[in-house]
């Protein structure tokens, strides 16, 4: 397909653009990103990990509501989970969540 861009500089910004598949695979990263529930639990374990009992206790949540947006977290593997015996252990996934929610805040913040 040809394009005749009006501006100059159009044919570069077309260029750099991502592949369509990565686009659409970024839009649904951000979709989880979203949700009221999930910003919270992942502000939560930004520190140290943490069980779904001590998470319900903080967001003050059912547990069971806190495991289903755990795994939704852990389908888009914005968290990892490690097994302790019989609990589970939620932690974000690597550094770069962090920076996405810090970076969020700082944006919203700016005035």
């Amino acid at each position: 397909m040809d394009h005749q861009f009006h501006c100059s500089t159009a044919q570069g910004a077309f260029e750099h653009l991502p592949d369509e598949i990565i686009t659409s695979d970024l839009a649904d990263f951000f979709k989880i990103f979203g949700d009221y529930t999930r910003i919270r639990l992942l502000f939560a374990i930004k520190e140290t990990e943490l069980c779904v009992h001590d998470l319900s206790l903080i967001l003050g949540m059912q547990q069971s509501a806190v495991s289903h947006q755990l795994k939704t977290l852990r389908q888009y593997k914005l968290v990892t989970v490690r097994r302790d015996g019989k609990k589970n252990f939620y932690a974000l996934s690597d550094h770069h969540i962090l920076d996405i929610l810090e970076i969020g805040l700082t944006h919203i913040s700016h005035k």
